[in-house]
């Protein structure tokens, strides 16, 4: 399956090194099984948008590699695909952008020339083939119509392709420059959500433990050891004990002051679910060994 990871340091910019490249499963670890696209997006200190993406794996891309080194923001998305529509090219790699958003999605939808047709003058923002960049236009669209209440328009968005199009997974992260949504529907892929407050931040030393398959180990992660972040991910990234699956339908709302709220969205099953190809089960559910 295709990973999201998403991070928020509310009103601080704060790094993702960890979490890219270090933690025990990294976007980095687990590119092995998704060799389609790696994409990372943040914000510049005036609020546009910067983004980096390309169709290849993410360990084969130095220029992940350095950016997650290199690059600090108060919000994070980032993506590795397995690509089941839509080709692996560039346009066709996560996150999209639109309107100072960025977005990233792990699923699958179906009827694809339907969901376009709903989009009518907005199909013009789409650059690419995926079922992806379709629904994030439709949440486009959707929150234009809701006076730019981006919650309001994620879950027209959603209670609207969950009761007419046939659909596998609706999982989904946005961010602006300050706030990220997060959406879980139904339950076919999973959803997690870690709150980092100061005080389970560890010891004065700006440490703190990962399990590695030998044993423990120390890991320093410098501005990320100092402060609060929320991180939102596919899956557990390590064996912090505070990581909480998100319930089938939640949407999670993390705003500049690192407070997060919570509301089920999208309470009725879908419609109708997608049967997947043998080539979208083997992308939705290949999961690597976890290295912890």
């Amino acid at each position: 399956m295709c990973r999201l990871f998403g991070m928020s340091g509310g009103e601080n910019e704060v790094q993702a090194t960890f979490w890219l490249l270090d933690a025990p499963t990294s976007l980095m670890a687990l590119s092995e099984t998704q060799p389609d696209g790696v994409g990372l997006g943040t914000f510049n200190p005036d609020g546009t948008p910067w983004v980096y993406r390309k169709p290849v794996a993410a360990n084969r891309s130095q220029t992940f590699i350095a950016d997650a080194h290199e690059v600090s923001s108060r919000t994070f998305v980032a993506h590795i695909r397995h690509a089941t529509a839509g080709e692996p090219t560039i346009v066709n790699t996560h996150p999209f952008e639109q309107h100072g958003r960025l977005f990233a999605h792990n699923g699958v939808l179906g009827d694809l020339p339907a969901l376009r047709d709903r989009l009518g003058a907005h199909g013009e923002l789409v650059e690419g083939s995926t079922d992806s960049e379709l629904y994030f236009t439709l949440m486009t669209k959707r929150i234009e119509e809701h006076g730019g209440d981006v919650a309001a328009g994620i879950t027209h968005a959603a209670r609207e392709l969950a009761a007419e199009i046939t659909l596998y997974s609706l999982n989904m992260l946005l961010t602006t420059p300050t706030d990220i949504w997060a959406l879980r529907y139904p339950d076919t892929n999973e959803l997690w959500i870690l709150e980092r407050s100061i005080a389970a931040l560890g010891g004065a030393d700006g440490g703190f433990d990962q399990r590695a398959a030998s044993g423990i180990t120390r890991v320093f992660s410098g501005q990320l050891s100092i402060r609060p972040a929320t991180i939102i991910a596919s899956q557990p990234m390590d064996t912090n004990p505070l990581w909480r699956l998100l319930e089938p339908g939640e949407l999670i709302h993390v705003d500049q002051e690192l407070r997060v709220t919570s509301t089920i969205a999208v309470p009725d099953p879908p419609a109708t679910m997608l049967e997947l190809t043998a080539q979208e089960q083997a992308a939705q559910h290949e999961d690597p060994a976890q290295s912890f």
